[in-house]
Formats: C-alpha cells, sequence, structure tokens
C-alpha cells in the first residue's frame, strides 16, 4: 500500500464527512427522533473514536486519549471494546458539545497523520483502510439519518441538494440472462469487507430482469389499486407491521392539497413520477413484486446481472437472506463483530445509492437492513 495514497485519502475522507454536516444547524446536531437515527454529533464522534481505539491506542506509542469518557459515548456496538451508551439512547447527550466533538476530530486526525510519518507498516495500514471504509459507511448513514431529522419537522426545512434523484432516461426493458454455474464473491486484491468473501460458485437458473427501477408512477399505481389494503400481497409479517404502524406509502410520502408530496433535500415538493421510488421497505417491496405478478432478484442473480444495467442511484432489496458465504471468517476481537454478528434476520440490499462512497460501488458489496426499515435510500428492481 501507498502511504502518502492513503494518507491523502484519509483527510479526504475526514473532511468529506464534516462536509455533510456544514448545513446544519447547531440545534440539529444532537436529535434522535427514532432509535434507527443517530444524532449527527455521535456519528462524527463515532467514527473518530475507531480511529482512536482500533489504530491511535494500538500503534502509537505513549498516546494519551482526547478524553476518557469518550470510549464509553461513542462505541456502538463493539463489546470487545467495552461498555457503551446503549443506542436509544444517543439523543440525550448533549454533552459533550458540538464544538468539543470537532476538536476531537481535529485531534485524532492530526495524531493519525503523524503516526503515518513514523509507522507504515502492513497491519497499521489495513486497519486505517478498515476505518477510511467505515467512516465512508457513516457518511451514508449521516445522510439518511440528517434527512429524517429534518423531514420530520414541521416545516419540512431544506438541507441542501445533494443527495436528489434523477429522473429515469431509458425505456424500461428485461434483460435475459441464462442458466449456469457462476462465481459469487470479491476476487480482486483491492479492499472489500469480509463479508464479500470467500468466493464460491452457485447455480442460477435462466431469468430476466429490469434494466430500470421502479418508479414512482408505477409505485402510486400500487397505492390507488389497493395495494397497502390486499393482505394477499404481503407475508404476515409485513402485513401486521404496516397495519400496527399505520403505513400507507413510501416514507416522507404525503397526500396534501389533493395530490402526493414527499420530503426531499430541497424540501416538501411534488412527486417526480419517473424518478425511483424511494424509502421502500422489504416488505413492501416484496408486495409490490407480488402485485406485478413479478418477484426480487436473489443476490447472486443480481451480481450475476449488474454487469448488464446501470446501478448506484438507490440500494435494491434482494430475496437473499443474510447469510455468510462459504469458508466466511471473522477476525479475532473487536473488528470480528464488525459483520459477522448480525447474519440473522435481515435481508440484503445490492447495488449503491445517491449516498454511497464511490469506491463502496462494487458488485460484490452486500448491505443489509432490517425488512422493516424504509428509512435508507433503497428501492425496487424486478424479475420474471
Amino acid at each position: 500500500m501507498d502511504t502518502t495514497a492513503l494518507i491523502t485519502k484519509f483527510k479526504t475522507t475526514r473532511n468529506a464527512t464534516e462536509e455533510i454536516c456544514k448545513p446544519l444547524e447547531i440545534e440539529d446536531y444532537s436529535v434522535q427522533p427514532i432509535v434507527d437515527v443517530s444524532p449527527p454529533k455521535w456519528h462524527l464522534a463515532h467514527s473518530t473514536w475507531f480511529f482512536e481505539q482500533f489504530v491511535l491506542k494500538a500503534f502509537k506509542k505513549g498516546y494519551t486519549v482526547f478524553n476518557d469518557d469518550f470510549a464509553y459515548l461513542f462505541n456502538s456496538y463493539y463489546n470487545n471494546a467495552g461498555e457503551r451508551v446503549l443506542r436509544p439512547n444517543r439523543g440525550l447527550m448533549t454533552r459533550p458539545t458540538v464544538k468539543e466533538v470537532y476538536a476531537y476530530r481535529k485531534f485524532v486526525t492530526q495524531n493519525v497523520i503523524d503516526l503515518l510519518t513514523e509507522n507504515s507498516s502492513e497491519v497499521l495500514l489495513e486497519l486505517l483502510e478498515i476505518g477510511i471504509n467505515h467512516e465512508q459507511q457513516h457518511q451514508e448513514l449521516l445522510a439518511y439519518d440528517i434527512k429524517y431529522i429534518l423531514g420530520h419537522q414541521p416545516t419540512f426545512p431544506k438541507y441542501d441538494a445533494h443527495f436528489v434523484l434523477s429522473e429515469a432516461q431509458e425505456k424500461q426493458e428485461f434483460i435475459s440472462i441464462e442458466e449456469g454455474v457462476y462465481e459469487i464473491g470479491h476476487k480482486r486484491n483491492d479492499f472489500c469487507f469480509d463479508n464479500e468473501l470467500g468466493v464460491h460458485k452457485v447455480y442460477i437458473h435462466p431469468f430476466e430482469i429490469s434494466n430500470q427501477l421502479i418508479t414512482n408512477k408505477a409505485y402510486l399505481e400500487f397505492i390507488e389499486a389497493g395495494g397497502y389494503q390486499d393482505f394477499n400481497l404481503w407475508h404476515a409479517e409485513g402485513w401486521d407491521f404496516i397495519n400496527n404502524n399505520n403505513i400507507k406509502a413510501p416514507l416522507y410520502w404525503h397526500f396534501t392539497k389533493g395530490k402526493w408530496h414527499y420530503y426531499n433535500c430541497n424540501g416538501l415538493e411534488a412527486i417526480k413520477l419517473n424518478e425511483p421510488v424511494m424509502h421502500i421497505s422489504y416488505y413492501e417491496a416484496f408486495a409490490f413484486a407480488e402485485w406485478k405478478g413479478m418477484r426480487l432478484p436473489t443476490e447472486f442473480e443480481w451480481e450475476v446481472a449488474s454487469s448488464k444495467f446501470n446501478w448506484g442511484a438507490l440500494w435494491e432489496w434482494t430475496a437473499s437472506a443474510y447469510q455468510p458465504y462459504p469458508n466466511f471468517t471473522k477476525a479475532d476481537g473487536a473488528l470480528g463483530e464488525y459483520n459477522g454478528k448480525f447474519m440473522i434476520g435481515l435481508q440484503v440490499l445490492r447495488g449503491a445509492s445517491i449516498a454511497t462512497a464511490k469506491n463502496h460501488s462494487r458488485h460484490t458489496y452486500r448491505n443489509f437492513f432490517h425488512p422493516s426499515l424504509q428509512w435508507m435510500f433503497s428501492g425496487i428492481r424486478l424479475v420474471k
């Protein structure tokens, strides 16, 4: 690994996180409306603690932590790294202040840069690369969380035009994929997460996959046809969930003044019919596919076909449960908790979104969320 290039990437990543927060007011930084949404201040601090915990404390001789309380306040789920504030309580922390958190970021960033001028061991550089990719994941989560925080305010304030979709330009077609045995998993020598390994073969039956994501127009037809009232379309768990939570449309959709609007980063606007439908749960994606007489692709079908269509606007739900690949192995200690312990009860999404870091947009990347969640940038691609 090139140390100079990695230092540049590290600096760029640290700056990019702070750029995402620039449009915020100070009052926005500590808000946690629901358990799935973490305050922006917490993201800024947690991604910093990651470097302090796994890079500086392990490799920098004589390093003194910025604040003894921060490991407890800003650890996320790493049991091997010690006790922590529970996730639902992140929004209770008005202290430390935002000013202190930015000072913490500056302190840790400079210490990491100083360390790399002294030590360029392969193990250190690999850990730094994991930290960079970890922070880039939090940049996307920041986009989700900021949108949720602002999108649930009574006045629907504008954030920034950065995370806005484009309307579909191509005509919808279905691409045929031949049956056969295909290799799945990350094969290159560049960075990937452990859940993209090991490489293995799967048998794929012939199928056809859409070259386009489902649009707002198509999804609106589902709503108007009574899709949210027809239990035959839904998994039992999904049917219970939408009824218990009174869900009748994608997240951020509002029927007002006689028509549908949605909140995006420009504020509340009339729905653009040709944009991909966004903020869809797996429950909804499955029900829509049932209504269309089609289905969602498996994650293996998606990976095999993904070189034949454009993707990257939204994460795409698949029909695959999040499970380990053959020969999957976890690292020792806290970093082994990164992906492996979540391989139960979650659904795989493939592709990328308008908020995904560019180097994360690869054919083998496996995202994963609970089937009920809508707040991430998620959409639908169908198979027949």
